[in-house]
C-alpha cells in the first residue's frame, strides 16, 4: 500500500480530527501550551537581561530579587499550565479511545459473519490491542507539546531578530535547512510505518492461530513445524521493526547534522557581527546563552516523527476496519406477531418462513443457487447433505449473518431485510454445534437470553435443559464463574447451558445445528431431552448430522452443491433409491 506523503502538521490535524466530540477539548489544550512555550523561554530571556546588567554594571539587589522571583514564577507557571493541558488533552485521549472501542464493538455487531471468517481476527486484535493503545499512550498526550515546540521555536527566531536582523535572517535560513531535513526524514518514516504495523498484525494472527490450534498441533506432532512458522512471523516482525529503524537512523543522523550545522552557523555569524562591532559584547553573551536552544524547538518537534508516522499508520488501519460495509439495518417494518395467523392475498395462511429463489456467494464463489421452500408454523425442517453443500449457509442467511445476493427470505410474509435486526433476532434462537460461553457466572450466561429474567425463571429453564443438577454440584452453584469459552465445563454441559439460554429467550423460530453431533453418549440423551423441551411448539430448522434424529421431521431437504437435490419426509425419501437413502444406509451399516 502506497501512502500519501504527509507533513507532521497534516498528521497532527488528522489525529485531532479523528477525536470526534473531544476535538474542542484537545484544541483548548493549545492555549496553555502556547503560554507554557512562552514561559519555557522566559527564564533564558530574564537571564540575558541580568547578564547584560552585570556587564553594564547596572545590576541591583532588587533586580536580582525580582529576576529570581520571575524565574520561580516561570517554573511554577509551567507546572500549572502542564497540569491544565494534561487534564484537557491526556484525559480526552483516553476518553476518545474508550468511545472508539465502544463504536468498534457496535460496528462489529453490524458486519456480516464473512468478515470474521476471512482471516481478519488477527487484524481486529491488532487494532484493539496495538494500534489504539499506541495512540492513546504515546501520541495523544504530546499534541500540546508539539504545539509548544513550534511556539518556542518562533519565539527564538523573534529573539534572533531582536539581537540583530542579519542574525535573524541567518537563523531563518538555517531553520529552513533543518525543516527540509526533517521533512525528508518524515517521508522515509511514513513509507515504513505501515509495513511495521502490518507485520505486527501478521504476528498477532500467527500467535492466535498457534494458541487456538495447540491441541491439534500436539496431536499430530507438528509442534516443531508450527513453532518454526510462528518463529518466522516473530523474525519478520523483528526484521520490519529493525528495518524501520535502519531506514530512519541515517535520516535522523542527517537531521542532527543539519541541527548542529545551523547552530554553528548562527554562532559564527554572531561572532563576525561582534568582531565588526555591529552587535555588542552583551548581545554576544546573550547569543551564547541561547545558542543551544536556538533550534531546540524544531529538534524536539521532529524528534516525534516516528511516533506520529506510526500513529498515522495506526489510524489508517483503524479506519479500514470502520470502513467495512455493514449489513443494512435501515428497515422499519415490523414482523407480524408470532401467535397470529397471517393470511396472504389468496386468503391462505402465509408460511412462517419462506425462501424464494435465494442465491448467495462467498466472494466470487456462488454457494447457493435458486433455493426455494416454505416452512409452516410449528413444522420441523431438516437440512442434510455432505459438508460444504450449503446447509449452514441456508440457516445463517435466515439470521442475516449475511444478506442474500438474489431472491428473498420472508418471515410471516415480511422480507427480513426490511426488518430491524433487533426485531428479527427477537424471533430467532440458535443452538450451535460449537458452543461459546463467556467468562462470567452461569446465571449471567443463561440470562443472556432474557436480560430482565428473574432467578426463578433461570432456575426453571435450567431444569428443563437438564443442567440444573450439575450446576448445583459446582462450588457456587449458579454464581460459579466459568472460564472463557466455557473451558471449565465439559462439552455436553456447555451445550445444555446454551440450550437453557435459548429456552429463556423463547423465540418462535429455532435454528439447530445438531447439538449432539460431537458429544459423548452419556450427554447425548440429556441433550436430546433438553432439545425436545426447547423445540416444543416452535418452528424448527435443523442442520442434521445424525439422520436418526430427524425421522419425524415434517420435511427433509437434501442439499448438494448449493441446490435442493431431494425433498420429502423420511419415508418418502427412503422409498426412493436416492442420496438420502444412501446416507441413511451408510450410517446404519
Amino acid at each position: 500500500m502506497k501512502k500519501q506523503n504527509k507533513s507532521m502538521i497534516q498528521m497532527m490535524h488528522r489525529l485531532v480530527s479523528s477525536c470526534g466530540n473531544y476535538k474542542a477539548q484537545i484544541r483548548a489544550a493549545y492555549v496553555p501550551g502556547f503560554f507554557k512555550g512562552v514561559f519555557m523561554k522566559a527564564p533564558l530571556m530574564a537571564s540575558f537581561f541580568i547578564i547584560s546588567g552585570f556587564m553594564a554594571g547596572t545590576v541591583t539587589k532588587k533586580l536580582c530579587l525580582v529576576s529570581g522571583l520571575v524565574l520561580l514564577g516561570c517554573m511554577a507557571a509551567q507546572a500549572v499550565l502542564q497540569n491544565i493541558s494534561d487534564r484537557l488533552q491526556s484525559a480526552a485521549g483516553f476518553k476518545v479511545f474508550a468511545d472508539k472501542r465502544m463504536q468498534l464493538g457496535d460496528h462489529f455487531r453490524k458486519l456480516s459473519m464473512g468478515y470474521f471468517s476471512e482471516g481478519n481476527i488477527g487484524k481486529v486484535s491488532s487494532v484493539l490491542a496495538t494500534d489504539m493503545n499506541f495512540i492513546e499512550e504515546n501520541c495523544m498526550m504530546v499534541l500540546e507539546d508539539l504545539v509548544g515546540f513550534m511556539i518556542s521555536q518562533g519565539l527564538m527566531i523573534c529573539f534572533m531578530f531582536y539581537l540583530d536582523w542579519r542574525l535573524g535572517l541567518v537563523a531563518v535560513a538555517c531553520l529552513a535547512l533543518i525543516m527540509l531535513a526533517g521533512n525528508l526524514m518524515t517521508r522515509i518514516s511514513v513509507s515504513h510505518s505501515m509495513e511495521k504495523q502490518e507485520a505486527s498484525q501478521e504476528l498477532t494472527s500467527a500467535v492466535l492461530e498457534f494458541a487456538e490450534g495447540i491441541g491439534i498441533i500436539k496431536t499430530y506432532n507438528m509442534l516443531g513445524e508450527k513453532s518454526k512458522e510462528m518463529n518466522r512471523n516473530f523474525e519478520e516482525s523483528c526484521d520490519k521493526a529493525i528495518g524501520f529503524e535502519v531506514a530512519y537512523a541515517p535520516w535522523w543522523a542527517g537531521f542532527m547534522v543539519s541541527y548542529g550545522l545551523g547552530t554553528s552557523v548562527v554562532l559564527f555569524v554572531a561572532y563576525l557581527l561582534t568582531a565588526r562591532g555591529i552587535i555588542s559584547i552583551e548581545y554576544m553573551m546573550g547569543m551564547i546563552l541561547f545558542l543551544f536552544d536556538t533550534f531546540a524547538g524544531m529538534k524536539a518537534y521532529y524528534g516525534n516523527v516516528a511516533r506520529l508516522t506510526v500513529t498515522d499508520a495506526c489510524l489508517d488501519r483503524i479506519e479500514s476496519v470502520f470502513d467495512e460495509a455493514e449489513i443494512s439495518n435501515e428497515g422499519t417494518a415490523r414482523l407480524p406477531a408470532a401467535g397470529n395467523t397471517i393470511a396472504g392475498a389468496d386468503g391462505k395462511a402465509l408460511p412462517e418462513i419462506s425462501y424464494r429463489n435465494v442465491s448467495f456467494s462467498y466472494g466470487d464463489k456462488e454457494a447457493l443457487h435458486g433455493i426455494s421452500f416454505d416452512v409452516q408454523k410449528g413444522q420441523m425442517f431438516a437440512l442434510v447433505g455432505q459438508s460444504g453443500g450449503g446447509k449452514s449457509t441456508i440457516a445463517n442467511l435466515l439470521a442475516r449473518f449475511w444478506d442474500v445476493n438474489a431472491g428473498s427470505i420472508r418471515i410471516r410474509g415480511q422480507d427480513i431485510r426490511e426488518v430491524p435486526l433487533s426485531d428479527l433476532m427477537d424471533n430467532i434462537s440458535m443452538v450451535f454445534q460449537r458452543v461459546y460461553l463467556f467468562q462470567d457466572t452461569i446465571f449471567n450466561n443463561i440470562a443472556m437470553g432474557k436480560t430482565n429474567a428473574t432467578r426463578e425463571e433461570v432456575i426453571e429453564v435450567a431444569k428443563k435443559a437438564r443442567c440444573y443438577d450439575f450446576i448445583m454440584h459446582l462450588p457456587q452453584g449458579f454464581d460459579t464463574v466459568i472460564g472463557e469459552g466455557g473451558a471449565s465445563l465439559s462439552g455436553g454441559e456447555q451445550q445444555r447451558i446454551s440450550i437453557a439460554r435459548c429456552m429463556l429467550k423463547d423465540a418462535p423460530i429455532v435454528i439447530l445445528d445438531e447439538a449432539t453431533a460431537s458429544v459423548d453418549a452419556d450427554n447425548e440423551h440429556a441433550i436430546q431431552e433438553a432439545i425436545s423441551e426447547l423445540c416444543r411448539g416452535k418452528t424448527l430448522i435443523v442442520i442434521a448430522h445424525r439422520l436418526n434424529t430427524i425421522r419425524e421431521a415434517d420435511r427433509i431437504l437434501v442439499i448438494r452443491n448449493g441446490q435442493i437435490a431431494e425433498s420429502g419426509t423420511h419415508d418418502e425419501l427412503m422409498a426412493k433409491d436416492g442420496e438420502y437413502r444412501n446416507m441413511v444406509s451408510k450410517q446404519t451399516a
